[in-house]
C-alpha cells in the first residue's frame, strides 16, 4: 500500500481573493492592515497586491494599472512600508487615523 498524504485544508488565498472583490470588504481589509501595531515588513505590500488581484479578476484594473503597482510594490518591499507606518504613528499621536474608504 502506498503512503499517500491527503491535504488537510484548501488554500486560503482563493477565498480571500473572492471576498476582496467586494469594495467595502477590501477597504476594511486594508484599513485593518494599516492598524497593525507591529506589522511584518511584507504585510502591507501583500495586502495591497491581494486587493489588486481581486480587482483585476473583476476587470476593474488593467494590465497597465498592474504595472504601476509593480513600482509601488518595489518601494514597499524595500522599506517595509516604514514611511506609511511612521505617518500612521504620527497621526495617532495627534488624534487622527488613516483609513481606506470607498470613493
Amino acid at each position: 500500500m502506498q503512503n499517500v498524504k491527503i491535504p488537510t485544508s484548501d488554500s486560503y488565498h482563493p477565498s480571500k481573493i473572492e471576498r476582496l472583490k467586494d469594495p467595502e470588504y477590501a477597504a476594511a481589509y486594508l484599513t485593518a492592515i494599516l492598524e497593525e501595531k507591529d506589522p511584518e515588513p511584507e504585510l502591507l505590500a501583500r495586502a495591497i497586491k491581494d486587493v489588486i488581484e481581486a480587482q483585476m479578476a473583476i476587470n476593474k484594473l488593467s494590465q497597465e494599472d498592474f504595472l504601476k503597482w509593480g513600482k509601488i510594490e518595489k518601494m514597499l518591499l524595500e522599506s517595509g512600508g516604514c514611511e506609511i507606518y511612521s505617518l500612521i504613528a504620527l497621526l495617532d499621536v495627534i488624534g487622527f487615523k488613516l483609513t481606506v474608504t470607498l470613493k
